[in-house]
């Protein structure tokens, strides 16, 4: 074998007649916006950024919690809480199907994920949508476990962070669903008579329902670079006003133009820059580096 057969990796080594295996699913990644060839371990290394062009591609829940909270003293919300189907909806395919095959993709219960822990020592709650189970639709779990994340702020003293990535109400609950935009924002009003801060971050894509309710209603609202924000689709909109809308239509940048959110923030920044506002309208003080316990 000569040096160079032995730096090749080896799950891409030729076969003994000479013929090149196919590259295994998954080493590489295309970039949706500027179509760059990345490495998927680099990708995944920069938060999945594109390194070239800056695109935030979409990530899971776990993966943006993992990058978020410290890694000491987490304690997940309303896990016992489960989807239930009360109508017993079905189309070309049942309800209850639908949420097992969407476990199964993405091993989670529903759509949200509830965590309380801590951003560099400052502590939170933090809610996070995961759009691959069912388009992040927001269904009764998506609702109760939102309330839940609200209370443990109102008990524990804490400000409240959402990450959103919806696609809008659960259409196989039927009036259930469309219930949890009234919910979600009535509970946000003990947040706002405990004077605690409610942080809502707009990820690609924010939509219907959840753009309509408790999405918009932040202290601050914040959204992604390039994210699409809104209530229904740039297609359906033109077809309905018979028009052409403007470059960039319900994209992140647009709606900061026409001060419909009040900051983009880089996702590799994100972390930083949540501390600080946190720490600001806690009215606390960042934790000093000397009193933040080094991570395992």
């Amino acid at each position: 074998m000569s040096w160079f057969e032995s730096i090749i990796p080896p799950k891409i080594k030729r076969k003994e007649n000479g013929e090149k295996k196919a590259v295994p699913e998954g080493l590489w990644s295309k970039c949706a916006n500027c179509e760059a060839v990345l490495y998927c371990t680099d990708l995944a290394k920069n938060l999945n950024v594109c390194p070239k062009c800056g695109h935030h591609n979409r990530i899971t829940a776990r993966k943006r919690i993992d990058f978020l909270l410290d890694t000491q003293d987490r304690q997940e919300i309303g896990l016992a809480v489960l989807p239930q189907d009360p109508l017993k909806f079905r189309d070309n395919k049942r309800y209850i199907d639908r949420l097992s095959s969407a476990h199964e993709k993405t091993s989670e219960t529903d759509a949200l994920v509830v965590m309380r822990g801590n951003i560099k020592s400052v502590p939170v709650v933090v809610a996070v949508f995961e759009f691959g189970f069912m388009g992040g639709s927001m269904g009764s779990v998506v609702g109760e476990r939102f309330v839940q994340a609200v209370k443990a702020c109102v008990t524990h003293h804490l400000p409240f962070i959402c990450f959103s990535a919806s696609g809008g109400a659960r259409m196989q609950e039927g009036l259930f669903s469309l219930m949890q935009m009234a919910k979600t924002t009535a509970a946000l009003e003990q947040l706002n008579r405990a004077k605690l801060p409610f942080i809502s971050v707009l990820t690609d894509p924010t939509m219907g329902g959840v753009s309509a309710s408790f999405a918009f209603i932040g202290d601050i609202v914040v959204a992604e670079p390039g994210a699409l924000i809104g209530f229904a689709g740039p297609r359906v909109i033109e077809q309905t006003v018979r028009q052409t809308l403007p470059a960039g239509f319900q994209r992140a940048e647009f709606l900061l133009e026409h001060g419909a959110v009040d900051l983009i923030i880089d996702r590799r920044e994100m972390r930083d820059r949540l501390v600080n506002l946190c720490t600001l309208l806690m009215r606390t003080s960042i934790p000093s580096p000397s009193t933040v316990p080094a991570e395992t």
